[in-house]
This record gives C-alpha cells, sequence and structure tokens, in this order.
C-alpha cells in the first residue's frame, strides 16, 4: 500500500571551525533557516532539525523553528527528534506553543529518548534523570499541557485553590502534530497505542536479518495495527529517514563516490542494530532503487538527510536535484508557496 507523499529535509546542523562552509554556531543556524527558505521556494514539504546536546551540532530548537516559521509560508517546520530526558515538560509546552503560532500551525514535533549522546549521563547535568522510562512520563506530562489540562494549582490567597491552571499560550492541533521517535517494532506499537505520529530514522535498534526496509516496513504496518485497535479517531502520519546523495558532478564524486550502497549491522546502545544504506549514485538509479524500497512505500513522509557543512547552495541544490529527478518516482510533487520576506 502506497501513500501521498511529502519529502522534507533533516538537518544536524554540524559545525566546525576548520572545515567545511560551516564554521560556527552561528553559521549552523543562519544557514538552516536559508536553506529552509530555499527548499521551500523549491516546493519541499519540510524543514527538520536533529536535536543534539554537548556536540557541535544543533541543541536547542525552538528560537530556530521560529525564526524558520517567521521567514517561510508553508513548509512544515519540525524536529526528528528531541530527547525528552534534557527537557522540562512545561517550559517546552509553552516553546512550542509559541513556535507553532508563530508559524502559522505548522510544527511537527518529533520526540523520543533519542540516540546516546557524547556526555556521560548528560540530562543529569542539566538537573534530570537519565532512566529511559523518563522520557515517556515527561512526554505524558507535555502531551497533557499542549492539550490544555491543568497541570498546577491555582493561588487562592497564598494557599492551594480548588481551580487548574493551563500553560499558556495554547496552540490549537498541536497535540496531535507530536511523533514518537521509533527505534525498534515494539516502541513502534507504544507509539500507536499513545495516540502519536509514528517517526522512524535509518536505523533499528534491533536485527532479524532482513534488509532494513522490510525490517522498518514491519514496524510501519504494526504501528497502523496498533493505532486501528486504539481507534483514536484520526488518521495518523509516518515518516522515515533516508540519506539520499545524487551523484551529478565531479565535486558530488569525490565527496560521496565511495559511499556504500548496503545495509550494516553493528553494536549500538547496548543491542544490535541494523543501519539503512544511502542511496548514492546517479538520480535515475537512485529513483529507480528508492520506488522498491518498502518502507518509503508505506510511509507519508519521507526525510532527506543532508550534509549541512556543505553550505546552503550545496544543499539546495542537492534537494532541487531530488525534487526534479528522484521523488516524483515514489509519487511526489512539488508543492508552489508565496514566500514570506
Amino acid at each position: 500500500m502506497t501513500h501521498p507523499k511529502r519529502i522534507g529535509f533533516l538537518s544536524f546542523g554540524a559545525w566546525h571551525p576548520g572545515g567545511g562552509l560551516t564554521h560556527t554556531g552561528g553559521d549552523a543556524l543562519r544557514q538552516t533557516v536559508e536553506l529552509a527558505v530555499a527548499a521551500e521556494k523549491i516546493g519541499i514539504d519540510g524543514a527538520f532539525v536533529r536535536v543534539h546536546h554537548f556536540a557541535r551540532q544543533l541543541a536547542s530548537p525552538f528560537p530556530l523553528l521560529a525564526a524558520i516559521g517567521v521567514k517561510t509560508s508553508r513548509i512544515e517546520i519540525g524536529t526528528g527528534v528531541i530527547d525528552m530526558r534534557y527537557e522540562n515538560p512545561l517550559y517546552m509546552a509553552e516553546t512550542a506553543a509559541a513556535a507553532d503560532l508563530l508559524a502559522g500551525g505548522r510544527l511537527q514535533l518529533g520526540v523520543s529518548r533519542g540516540s546516546p549522546e557524547p556526555a556521560w549521563r548528560g540530562a543529569e547535568a542539566f538537573g534530570y534523570s537519565v532512566e529511559p522510562s523518563e522520557a515517556r512520563e515527561k512526554t505524558a506530562l507535555f502531551r497533557a499541557a499542549i492539550s490544555g489540562a491543568g497541570v498546577v494549582q491555582a493561588d487562592a490567597g497564598g494557599r492551594p485553590g480548588e481551580a487548574t491552571l493551563a500553560v499558556q499560550p495554547q496552540s490549537p492541533g498541536l497535540a496531535e502534530r507530536i511523533w514518537w521517535g521509533s527505534g525498534s517494532r515494539d516502541t513502534a506499537v507504544w507509539a500507536g497505542e499513545q495516540g502519536m505520529n509514528l517517526m522512524s530514522s535509518t536505523l533499528l535498534l534491533e536485527d532479524t536479518q532482513v534488509p532494513f526496509d522490510q525490517l522498518q516496513a514491519e514496524q510501519i504496518e504494526l504501528f497502523r495495527e496498533a493505532w486501528t485497535t486504539a481507534d483514536h479517531g484520526r488518521e495518523p502520519r509516518v515518516s522515515v529517514s533516508r540519506s539520499v546523495i545524487p551523484i551529478t558532478s565531479d565535486l558530488d564524486r569525490r565527496l560521496f563516490g565511495d559511499d556504500r550502497n548496503e545495509d550494516q549491522v553493528g553494536w549500538l546502545d547496548g543491542a544490535i542494530s541494523r543501519f539503512g544504506r544511502t542511496y548514492s549514485g546517479e538520480p535515475d538509479r537512485i529513483a529507480e532503487e528508492l520506488a522498491k524500497d518498502a518502507a518509503v512505500q508505506l510511509a507519508d513522509t519521507i526525510l532527506l538527510t543532508v550534509p549541512s557543512q556543505l553550505g546552503v547552495a550545496y544543499n539546495a541544490a542537492m534537494l532541487e536535484t531530488i525534487a526534479s529527478e528522484i521523488a516524483p518516482s515514489i509519487g511526489w510533487s512539488p508543492k508552489a508557496a508565496e514566500h514570506v520576506e
């Protein structure tokens, strides 16, 4: 079964003082905004950012998402994903709502436990527990807060009153645009039961010795079955990430010509994990191969990882090649919108 497709880019926003075209944190932030503006003009559907802490990568997403939101008019903005162990769920509810309101209701927020960080017990440095259950508990409180639930008792003249207060501002519809970043079939089932959209990346923290796209397709099917059983009253969305590098120039060939076009299996985060292949090569070959990807067929949103340190012009040209020569093979067509200055 295939679904109408949206495509977006996913940026880690990495920078390095001595290499590439992104030398500082300021460069990374400004270039991400500029790439989102360029992507919208091309017709791309989404601008998503990865969130990492204690690394030269994007870390605090909401100021960045708000900036993208006011510089664009149509493109979805989101995260893939926020590690909830590092978050204060009520403060996050306020900042997420503010960013969503500034963007006119275009926020698609991916949350989860996140991938391993470079810091030892890094969430504790932020003042929080590192236990995996913390992510789910904070997510539940965050979702209640953005749904308008009272989360604190009112002050009644120096004592707790009977009324409860919700965080402000509230952004209508945001609660239905929360995605759970799932790294396994079991967590995908849980996300479906909870009523969150599914976000699945280029790795799964399990391996059944079948190709990555087939394992991920099984994950998506199990998610949809759990969603249907829970009867949430709306259709869920599903995104998968892919590394797609069209080779159209000598520079492309020098940078990416040796990328491996096969799955890899390794040990990550205490589990044998399967990493999805990179789709690199001539655009027509990538188009043919991507059209056969079982998980891409089942998903409605494809997030394309971009080599952010190569700068805005390079990445915009790559996205334009994908949009014109590759994405139509999976049933995608560009969207037009007026740009907001």
